[in-house]
């Protein structure tokens, strides 16, 4: 039996309540095969956990968070960076969409690209922890890069499941990190379910989002680092582009530990942003529902596109507990959205993205955002992820002879 989670007191499962011990080694509810939720002692955390010190630390990696980490200390050195990403004040686009304070937290500067590191290196470094040497994953993509790149730099071996749609430069990404690429055809929810008995078969950890619970205690540290940036006053509103739910109900999760140790006045409202074609979780949140049900996944967005969200559960919490909110977008509208934020801030997202400002459109719209409100944008990956579709509808300049009369026919 591996050794219990450092500074993990239990677990609680999500759905029906029960608790388990921290050394139960069960990554899902052996009642109801709910979710799984971390627990920690908040008094001994808030005892180690100086934030003046901690805004001042040369290390701005996900290092500085280790009392509510599932981990040993001896574990977090590592030469990847992960975390410490900016928070970017958006002025000229706050400007356009007539908001005072809105914000990005641009997540697309971690090592593979993508949000999915935080997981990655939580989630694989309590493996090894564990003396595991392999892990396996189900991913649309970034999940699989990152799980790739993290097992590299960690000397781990990664089994990646990924759909037959996954982007071209995120399969590239995995197999030049050296991962064992598994591409099924199907939909995410077929990959995801034949991850789940491999790994069960060939005794590897999986690290897919839904069965392991460690990867929103990674996810969650965005939640910190924006509360550690923005001072004591939380944001009025924070977006997250929604797919399985994951990041979302990491990062409301990260929020309530914040206001539990007194970091932030009050609980951000929280945002699902989803495809209108793959839209399950704004659609249960409508409906007042604990979980999702299955639906279609029909988005051009990927890293979003998922007809089962297998944490449901967790992400509805965070929208109930916050007063949040469920918005759904056209794909139509995510594309120009990722074309706007690239054009107005310089922060070039992949399509899944950029569908944070496409909500954020709609919210202004409907007048549900105050200008004075502030707003932060999770940006979660990279536009070099899937650029095929960032393409769409853009006509590349021909060629011009190298003469100054060419460059002024051509400018005009």
């Amino acid at each position: 039996m591996p050794a219990p989670p450092p500074n993990v007191t239990g677990f609680a499962c999500l759905a029906c309540g029960r608790e388990e011990p921290s050394g139960a080694g069960r990554f899902t509810c052996p009642s109801c095969g709910g979710n799984l939720d971390a627990l920690y002692d908040y008094v001994a955390a808030s005892a180690a956990m100086d934030r003046e010190r901690i805004a001042a630390s040369r290390d701005r990696s996900f290092a500085r968070w280790a009392p509510l980490l599932p981990l040993a200390e001896e574990s977090l050195p590592l030469t990847t960076p992960v975390g410490g990403t900016p928070l970017l004040r958006a002025e000229r686009l706050g400007r356009s969409l007539g908001l005072e304070n809105l914000f990005l937290k641009d997540d697309t500067a971690e090592p593979t690209a993508s949000f999915k590191d935080r997981a990655s290196v939580v989630a694989l470094l309590r493996a090894r922890e564990t003396g595991a040497d392999t892990v396996a994953v189900a991913s649309t993509g970034n999940a699989a890069s990152s799980t790739a790149g993290i097992a590299a730099a960690l000397g781990m071996r990664a089994v990646l499941f990924v759909p037959e749609s996954a982007p071209e430069p995120k399969l590239v990404q995995m197999l030049l990190y050296g991962a064992r690429v598994v591409r099924v055809r199907g939909s995410y929810d077929d990959a995801f379910d034949l991850c789940g008995r491999a790994a069960e078969r060939f005794g590897w950890v999986d690290r897919s989002t839904g069965v392991n619970p460690f990867t929103a205690e990674g996810k969650k540290t965005a939640a910190f680092e924006i509360a550690l940036d923005g001072g004591r006053r939380a944001p009025d509103w924070v977006l997250v582009p929604t797919g399985d739910g994951n990041i979302l109900g990491a990062t409301g999760k990260g929020f309530r530990e914040m206001r539990a140790l007194d970091w932030i006045d009050r609980l951000p409202r929280m945002v699902a942003v989803q495809a209108e074609g793959s839209s399950a979780i704004v659609r249960a949140f409508r409906e007042g529902k604990k979980e999702a049900e299955e639906g279609p996944a029909d988005t051009i967005a990927d890293s979003i596109r998922v007809g089962r969200p297998r944490d449901s559960v967790r992400a509805l919490h965070a929208l109930y507990d916050s007063d949040g909110l469920g918005v759904s977008v056209t794909d139509d509208r995510i594309l120009a959205a990722a074309a706007r934020l690239a054009r107005e801030t310089g922060v070039f997202a992949e399509p899944s993205a950029a569908a944070g400002l496409a909500g954020l459109e709609r919210m202004v719209e409907e007048n549900r955002v105050k200008p004075q409100d502030h707003v932060v944008l999770v940006i979660t990956g990279h536009g070099l992820k899937d650029p095929r579709t960032l393409s769409s509808g853009i006509e590349v300049p021909a060629a011009i002879d190298p003469t100054l009369e060419a460059v002024e026919e051509e400018i005009g």
